[in-house]
């Protein structure tokens, strides 16, 4: 597993590039830590379920209530965009 993202207000425009992180920190409740926990469940479900096909998902199009927090993505390990 890698970790990278990018700097607030930096995240957008063709020339952003994401810089990989050592450490994440969530600033987070309870009620979404579980919302997140489910998140990954079911991203991870679809990855298996769909294979090498999978792109991404983001938290904000899956679980209410995330829309004006930070972007949190999963990709596939295997894609090799990133």
């Amino acid at each position: 597993m890698k970790i990278c993202g990018y700097r607030e207000g930096h995240g957008s425009g063709q020339d952003a590039r994401p810089e990989w992180l050592e450490e994440v920190t969530l600033l987070a409740t309870p009620a979404e830590l579980r919302r997140i926990a489910a998140f990954l469940a079911a991203a991870a479900d679809e990855m298996d379920r769909v294979g090498p096909g999978y792109g991404h998902e983001h938290l904000c199009d899956r679980q209410p209530g995330f829309d004006d927090s930070p972007q949190l993505v999963v990709v596939d390990a295997a894609t090799p965009s990133l």
